[in-house]
């Protein structure tokens, strides 16, 4: 069975993203990415912290914007405002969930598509609908690159998704059709699941529960995306239970798969903002 090594990938892209900063450079422009951080929420915090440290490797400069949980919605909107018309800023990314009192949607949309690196914002998330380029949200474009290093070949496959969220399963379903894959995906009303995920060519999962793909619900074969990242007591664990490898020919690791990927994609969006905003 093949690993699909997410950081080896993410490190392939790394280089070229380098050769981007470093032109930029040249003529006088230094990527910024804005990142807004609301309250103490310690997994959010790594993963900041991760993304800052990528992105001094390439050479994006961060700028990270601790507050208080208690951030009025209108106190964080003019923030954003604020980055929205500062000539220095190319990417904000506002790190979610935000706390229950703000509207996460209304401030998603208040954010300029030019510099929503996280490709949240309504007028992109049309423009993935439209085959248009513009922002693609990170972790659908980042598993799309991932295929693709893996010379894995979506035409004509049946690609089963399992999770029916904005940030995943529904941009995933328009990328896999722009690739020209049939396209199922379920969710948590579907009734008799296994039966679609015995169908899965390529099978994604995006669920936010622990292993909860085994290997009964596969078939010989199948090429596993495992977008998922759960905390237990035995440590990091998948959506997808290892012995899915068993049958798989392929499968993404927990971690090393698809997180990588998502923060390359992120980096790769906030440069070439900035590309565009120097032209």
């Amino acid at each position: 069975m093949l690993w699909l090594d997410g950081k080896k990938c993410a490190n392939h892209i790394q280089c070229q993203l380098q050769k981007k900063v470093q032109t930029l450079k040249t003529n006088g422009i230094v990527p910024l990415l804005k990142v807004f951080f609301i309250g103490d929420d310690a997994a959010s915090q790594i993963y900041v912290r991760n993304k800052t440290n990528i992105a001094d490797k390439i050479g994006v400069a961060t700028e990270t914007i601790l507050f208080s949980s208690k951030i009025t919605e209108e106190q964080l909107v003019t923030e954003i405002e604020q980055a929205n018309h500062d000539s220095k800023v190319h990417g904000i990314l506002v790190q979610l969930p935000l706390p229950e009192h703000i509207n996460t949607q209304h401030i998603v949309n208040m954010i300029d598509p030019k510099k929503d690196v996280d490709g949240f914002h309504p007028l992109n998330v049309g423009r993935v609908v439209l085959e248009e380029s513009g922002m693609y949200p990170c972790t659908p474009a980042g598993i799309m690159s991932l295929l693709s290093f893996y010379n894995c070949d979506l035409a004509g496959k049946h690609v089963v998704i399992v999770g029916r969220s904005q940030i995943v399963g529904r941009p995933m379903v328009q990328l896999c059709l722009q690739a020209n894959a049939t396209v199922t995906i379920c969710h948590s009303r579907t009734e008799h699941l296994s039966r679609y995920t015995s169908q899965a060519d390529i099978l994604i999962v995006a669920v936010g529960k622990a292993e909860f793909i085994t290997e009964e619900m596969v078939k010989p074969g199948v090429i596993v995306i495992d977008v998922g990242m759960n905390r237990t007591n035995d440590g990091l664990r998948g959506d997808v239970h290892s012995n899915v490898s068993n049958k798989a020919s392929a499968m993404t690791p927990v971690p090393g798969g698809v997180g990588p990927m998502t923060i390359m994609m992120l980096m790769k969006q906030t440069i070439e903002s900035a590309e565009r905003m120097s032209q």
